[in-house]
């Protein structure tokens, strides 16, 4: 029989090529999925608009489509994906492996909207949390720090709760590895090292030889089991008076971070697993890279979900009509993610915005309660993005403008395990 099912999957065209055929479909309504995501032997594919594809004859075939989640299959046939929108709080590492800080996360999945985990996995300071066999973290001394004994059980033991797992990869911000290769991190015009406020060092992104590093980890996060692998400070610092091993020009600092995440896309295909990167806020604003590096239509092509972070504080210069940024937290996400729909080619499912969940530190030093985070929410909904993330540094969050479950006001779809499964007929 599993000979037969092989055959059957396994179709001649002419010139007797061996090729699998195949739909993906929408398991809630039963509506072929256009532009799917497939993959098979290391390569990438997209469904037709009847949800079809036809690719090499392959065995094992990934597929996962914005909006839904992710799933593996053997053999061609019908392919089945669920609709999913995360609906995030960030944790660090510390947060993740603190019982009372991971304990209330979870109560909040429990009891509201809430679905989905974003983790630090290398973290702001260049430490990876977890133990690497990578020969790069082990000898600048990224294992100082470890904080998840075993992370493949770990985060089995969320997916079995069915939370939808994020890893959060921080790239370019990279102390270890500036003190170890400090002719790879970014200088001033001086010829000095540059530090950020925080007094770290920053890697020239424009510095492929650096590339493989976070890549590798991003790999071995997504071994682990992570349903998707998020890049952060994917960009270079908003600093004056620096320099690179490229002229510091908008066009190289452009081709230098969509760079990295088309590299990145390339390694990671066969983890069928989705890619997101975190972009400043005001990218969404400008035609220009803000000398970042950072431009939407440049990072769309090679990201499944991009990630503006949308916090009010953080728009100290307000937005055009909205001097009070934090007086008008509806309008700064909602006209936001409106600015950066129109350069991306996208679509809204393509974002998942960042939110606020902290008490504002740039103009009148509010909290950040119900009203606050339910309007910022409102605004991402509204606009259709396909879910979104709250923030707050000190990983302290309560239900303040979360949905209740048992009001029976949102459906809340929780993410179902990625595993190999025989197709339907």
């Amino acid at each position: 029989m599993k000979a037969l099912a092989l055959l059957v999957a396994a179709v001649t065209l002419s010139w007797g090529t061996a090729v699998t055929k195949g739909t993906v479909i929408d398991k809630q309504t039963q509506k072929p999925i256009a532009n799917a995501i497939v993959v098979a032997d290391g390569k990438e594919y997209r469904t037709d608009p009847n949800g079809a594809f036809v690719i090499p004859a392959s065995k094992k075939i990934g597929v996962r489509a914005i909006g839904y989640d992710r799933k593996f299959y053997v053999g061609g046939g019908k392919m089945f994906l669920n609709p999913l929108t995360p609906k995030a709080l960030y944790l660090s590492s510390f947060g993740a492996t603190s019982s009372k800080l991971m304990g209330n996360a979870k109560e909040l999945i429990k009891s509201t909207e809430v679905n989905a985990l974003v983790i630090d996995i290398k973290m702001d300071r260049g430490q990876i949390a977890y133990r690497t066999s990578n020969a790069t973290a082990n000898k600048i001394g990224a294992q100082e720090v470890v904080l998840f004994k075993d992370l493949k059980k770990f985060v089995a033991g969320l997916k079995k709760e069915g939370i939808y797992t994020i890893a959060r990869i921080v790239v370019f911000k990279d102390s270890p590895f500036v003190e170890a290769h400090p002719h790879l991190g970014v200088r001033r015009s001086d010829g000095t090292l540059f530090k950020d406020k925080e007094q770290l060092y920053w890697v020239d992104a424009s510095r492929k030889e650096y590339w493989d590093y976070p890549i590798a980890i991003a790999k071995e996060s997504a071994e682990a089991g992570f349903d998707e692998i998020q890049f952060d400070y994917i960009r270079f610092p908003d600093a004056k008076g620096v320099r690179f091993s490229v002229e510091n020009t908008q066009a190289e600092r452009v081709k230098a971070i969509s760079g990295f995440l088309e590299a990145a896309r390339s390694k990671l295909i066969a983890h069928n697993v989705f890619i997101s990167a975190d972009i400043f806020g005001y990218v969404s604003w400008h035609n220009a890279d803000i000398e970042i590096g950072q431009r939407v239509d440049a990072i769309a092509p090679y990201v499944d979900y991009m990630c503006p972070m949308l916090y009010p504080s953080g728009f100290n210069a307000g937005i055009p009509g909205y001097s009070n940024p934090v007086a008008a937290n509806y309008e700064i996400v909602k006209h936001s993610l409106d600015k950066a729909l129109e350069k991306s080619g996208t679509s809204p499912k393509a974002f998942r915005p960042w939110l606020q969940a902290f008490r504002d530190y740039a103009f009148d030093r509010r909290i950040y309660g119900e009203q606050e985070i339910r309007d910022q929410i409102r605004a991402s909904e509204d606009f259709g993005s396909n879910g979104w993330i709250l923030w707050n540094p000190r990983n302290v969050y309560t239900a303040a403008g979360l949905i209740r479950v048992n009001q029976n006001v949102t459906q809340v779809t929780k993410p179902i395990p990625a595993k190999a499964v025989k197709p339907a007929s």
